[in-house]
């Protein structure tokens, strides 16, 4: 479990409202979807300025593949598009970019762009950014479960020997801590299978900013907001 912070060190979050923010312009979703992506870049070095350790970006669900074809297929070029110009330009920012999620079913192409970001950035020490594309919580977890019954099968590991711990570390990314301030922007009231595990004891901040309007300000609201926040982890405070 994460220790009591008054600052947010991870920070989760959830794109919403592209879609809408297009229409209500009377646009097509996908010039959204375009805006949003602009968008990430901005609050990633604003994530980093405000001393933000590890920014986490919810881009595409597993159940995102239920949308129209011709906005998966958008979705898919603009993925590959950002990670060869936008994210590069992190580089010079510091900035350590982890793709997170099943990337087995994506095209070669893009895997390959995805690989090459993250060795062009491994080297960086700043902000850790992490972008979900086609992830789910849920999907997450029964992949920790098999690489931890791996281990038992291979005689490494006893069924009562397993801790959370072990748990933690067959997740993905496996080396970085809990969220600690979970934001989804868009108006809805849920986490749609986001970071399960990672975010059990999160602070929940639920926005009706559309996310190409999330902007620095709203950002540092929400951070404003975490440091305000009475985090007991189910213990008592001392007033109490």
């Amino acid at each position: 479990m994460s220790e009591k912070k008054s600052f947010p060190e991870h920070v989760a979050i959830i794109l919403d409202g592209n879609g809408r923010w297009a229409q209500k312009r009377g646009r097509e979703r996908t010039y959204g979807h375009q805006i949003g992506a602009a968008n990430v870049k901005r609050i990633v070095r604003s994530a980093g300025n405000m001393g933000i350790k590890i920014l986490t970006l919810y881009a595409f669900s597993t159940e995102n593949w239920k949308r129209p074809s011709i906005e998966v297929r958008f979705l898919m070029k603009l993925f590959k598009n950002y990670l060869i110009s936008q994210l590069r330009e992190l580089i010079d920012d510091n900035v350590q970019v982890h793709i997170v999620g099943d990337t087995s079913v994506l095209s070669d192409s893009l895997r390959r762009e995805i690989e090459e970001c993250e060795k062009d950035t491994a080297k960086n020490d700043g902000l850790i950014l992490n972008v979900a594309i086609n992830y789910g919580g849920r999907m997450e977890i029964v992949h920790a479960v098999k690489l931890i019954a791996e281990k038992v099968r291979n005689g490494e590991l006893l069924p009562e020997q397993i801790t959370e711990e072990d748990v933690s570390s067959a997740l993905y990314p496996s080396d970085q801590m809990d969220v600690d301030l979970l934001i989804r922007t868009g108006g809805e009231y849920r986490i749609s299978n986001f970071l399960l595990w990672q975010a059990s004891y999160s602070e929940l901040y639920f926005t009706p900013v559309l996310w190409p309007d999330f902007t620095e300000e709203e950002l540092k609201k929400a951070v404003d907001w975490f440091e305000g926040r009475d985090r007991r982890f189910g213990g008592l405070t001392e007033e109490t």
